[in-house]
């Protein structure tokens, strides 16, 4: 027989309504609301307390936010969330934990309650649960699919022999079922559960699934409405599937997010006709609403790194029929950098870095090659970018990329990327890195070269908003190589990867976690002037940089890692204090120290190897307003250093972001736990001044009496100097960005 024991809800019913008469006639009556000051749980061994405060409708008294903390230890109103108690629902609560347990397979569990008044006239409330001894499942029978059975059909299912009788497991079992089936293409398919719970063992329980599969089905005719500028054949080659294939309840789902990859479309939806024809075969009706073919759109925003900046781009969604896609776009940044470099731009750089950045490009895409799942891509570009202090990179060029889709969500995409490019301000970079100091091999490294690389890239988003996540997982693995049969002037290998989660902890917390990893190997580069016949080059381009505002937050854009300290030849010998003599800059043996850091330039140089690690809780600050505290971690390694991990530089934080339609709008604040560091430094060259040939009227003339003059050649100093040390208490140990989107 089935047993079934209603007395648990009979008890907890009754106990709620004398509870609430209770209320109503207690030492509470004579308060019109009184505030809760806590809200506890006891005797919960099965469940965590914050689980079975969701199952409830009283709260207590908390503050808004951790951020408002120190308010709420002052007292202050606005900082503070105050709760009353409920006089109709809290005697209800009792009911709902009651429901609550024996959802979850305990049959026995009853529920007390007791309130506590205290001095202040608030009141403490608790909530004792015994629990009981729970309903096990004792085994687990399918009937009805014993000649469909494969492999995955019972696979991982969420109710297990063993677990507790949970109706939500039981529940959520049928349907996995269900889906299972409707994916083999059974698409009438019907899951009916019961159980049985014998006298003998009242523990134990015996679950049933009836399956009813029905005809395997087939789609028949696709139908297609709504369609204005795209023809139905275009409609129709977007899905994976066509009249006469099996039917995948799979494909139908993921055919409303294929349409909406046309970016014409602005709503899809994708049914299937049960009702109409034979028990195999289900007709399925496709109605699409167009939007615009044409659209132009145009948006400026402002960041510490990039200033202000502006976009705007014209786009043809329909392009000769076929949803092809045409897109022409223009981006400047840097836009009045040399004006706010020291307040609103601190990280756009100075000089040279601070120009206009530029981008110029015609993009065209066909959404089908051979097959529904295959794209193409093609780009013209020209533009100027630069990494703040360390390069500037001036390229026209092509990309040409193949994609096809693997999964939903899930693209992997070959590409061919040549550009002809030109470096600028790179010197310092080269010298150090690769010991190419002298101007002529300076010269040819940064003149015009071609970059073409061939590249793999894979990616996985499986979360469930793509502006700001709080479930699920992204993840992207990108691989590139150079060769001279590529048509590439640097050689390379160059392998990066990144994987992000995300999960909300509470309705109001998402904690998210990021971790970056990267590797670049150098080809040679056999162009040099030098003897030598060839050198390994990393191009500027495909060298790491790290920190930012979507990297280590503690550092400002590029500054993690290796770097490099530029002196003028003049400052080393006129300046006093500064032990330096022509003959130690030509030996190499002067000692730079007393300059100060004011004394120095500072230039990122890169590195080969890189390590990031991010972990951020974001929490609800309203319904416009998010916060976050966070902790990156991360360090950027030099050609020959070695990996260490106690080299990874730790930076906390805390932000800030307005939630706008385009993405939140965020101010992070980061602290650099670690101090200076002994970096070395790099000046100009000289050389004994020479009779006959030299003028003493050269500007260059250095030394009493024009006794050196200085050169283009650069040289590396052998002492480092300690630089941007400062105490932990300093402020430059902190680092503020403003920037749009969430850091990862």
């Amino acid at each position: 027989m089935i047993v079934r024991s209603p007395s648990p809800l009979l008890r907890a019913t009754a106990t709620a309504l004398s509870l609430l008469s209770v209320i109503s006639a207690g030492p509470l009556q004579g308060q019109a609301r009184p505030e809760v000051a806590s809200v506890g749980f006891q005797g919960n061994r099965a469940f965590p307390s914050d689980s079975l405060a969701w199952a409830i409708v009283t709260r207590g008294t908390e503050c808004r936010s951790v951020v408002f903390a120190p308010f709420c230890w002052a007292g202050a109103e606005f900082a503070i969330r105050r709760a009353y108690l409920p006089r109709t629902e809290f005697p209800l609560d009792q009911l709902r934990l009651q429901v609550w347990y024996q959802r979850r397979g305990y049959r026995e569990a009853s529920i007390d309650t007791a309130t506590v008044v205290g001095a202040d006239g608030r009141v403490g409330v608790t909530f004792t649960i015994n629990e009981g001894r729970p309903v096990l499942v004792d085994s687990i029978a399918y009937v009805g699919v014993e000649d469909l059975v494969t492999p995955d059909l019972f696979r991982n299912l969420p109710l297990k022999v063993g677990d507790p009788l949970s109706a939500i497991a039981a529940d959520a079992t049928r349907d996995t079922l269900s889906n299972r089936l409707a994916n083999l293409g059974y698409a009438r398919v019907e899951v009916l559960r019961s159980f049985f719970i014998p006298n003998a063992d009242p523990y134990a329980a015996q679950m049933t699934y009836d399956i009813a599969p029905g005809p395997r089905s087939r789609y028949g005719h696709v139908s297609v409405a709504g369609n204005a500028n795209l023809s139905e054949s275009t409609v129709l080659r977007t899905l994976q599937f066509r009249g006469g294939d099996v039917y995948r309840l799979g494909q139908i789902r993921d055919a409303q997010a294929r349409l909406f990859g046309l970016e014409i479309i602005r709503s899809a939806t994708v049914v299937p006709d049960f009702q109409s024809g034979p028990d195999s075969v289900i007709p399925v009706n496709v109605t699409v609403v167009e939007g615009d073919p044409h659209r132009v759109r145009s948006g400026a925003g402002w960041s510490t790194s990039e200033c202000l900046n502006v976009e705007s781009r014209w786009v043809s969604r329909n392009f000769m029929g076929g949803g092809r896609r045409v897109q022409v776009r223009g981006r400047v940044a840097n836009i009045l950098a040399r004006d706010f470099q020291d307040l609103l731009c601190p990280q756009s750089g100075k000089g040279v870095f601070a120009s206009l950045n530029w981008l110029a490009s015609v993009d065209f895409a066909q959404p089908w090659v051979f097959s529904t799942r295959n794209a193409f891509q093609a780009s013209l570009y020209a533009e100027r970018q630069s990494v703040p202090e360390a390069f500037v990179r001036k390229a026209v060029g092509l990309s040409f990329a193949l994609t096809r889709s693997i999964g939903p969500r899930t693209p992997l995409t070959l590409a061919y990327r040549p550009d002809l490019s030109r470096l600028e301000a790179a010197e310092l970079l080269f010298c150090t890195s690769f010991l190419v100091c002298t101007p002529g091999d300076i010269a040819i490294l940064q003149g015009a070269n071609w970059l073409a690389p061939v590249g793999l890239n894979f990616t996985r988003d499986a979360t469930n908003n793509l502006l700001n996540a709080s479930r699920g997982y992204s993840m992207v693995l990108d691989l590139e190589h150079a060769e001279p049969w590529t048509g590439s002037d640097f050689a390379y290998t160059r392998l990066q990867g990144e994987f992000a989660r995300y999960a909300q902890v509470t309705s109001q917390t998402v904690l998210a976690g990021r971790v970056r990893a990267g590797w670049v190997h150098a080809g040679a580069f056999g162009q040099l002037l030098s003897n030598r016949p060839s050198v390994d080059i990393v191009h500027p381009q495909k060298r790491f940089f790290a920190g930012g505002a979507n990297s280590v937050r503690g550092y400002a854009q590029g500054r993690l890692g290796p770097q490099v300290l530029f002196a003028r030849l003049p400052s080393l010998l006129d300046v006093e204090g500064v032990a330096c003599t022509p003959e130690s800059i030509l030996d190499l043996s002067c000692d730079a120290t007393a300059l100060g850091d004011s004394g120095f330039q500072s230039r990122p140089i890169g590195g080969t190897r890189v390590l990031e690690g991010n972990l951020e809780a974001r929490f609800s600050l309203g319904s416009a307003f998010q916060g976050a505290v966070f902790t990156d971690v991360g360090q950027v390694w030099g050609d020959q250093a070695p990996v260490s991990l106690s080299s990874l530089r730790v930076t906390p934080g805390f932000g800030v972001r307005y939630l706008s339609p385009i993405g939140p709008l965020r101010v992070d604040v980061a602290y650099r736990t670690s101090g200076g560091e002994a970096l070395s430094v790099v000046t100009n060259q000289l050389r004994p001044f020479e009779v006959g040939v030299d003028s003493k009227a050269d500007p260059t003339c250095l030394g009493a009496d024009c006794a050196f003059l200085q050169t283009q050649a650069l040289a590396i100093l052998r002492p480092r100097v300690l630089f941007n040390e400062s105490s932990a208490a300093s402020l430059r140990r902190w680092q503020l960005h403003i920037s749009i989107g969430q850091a990862f």
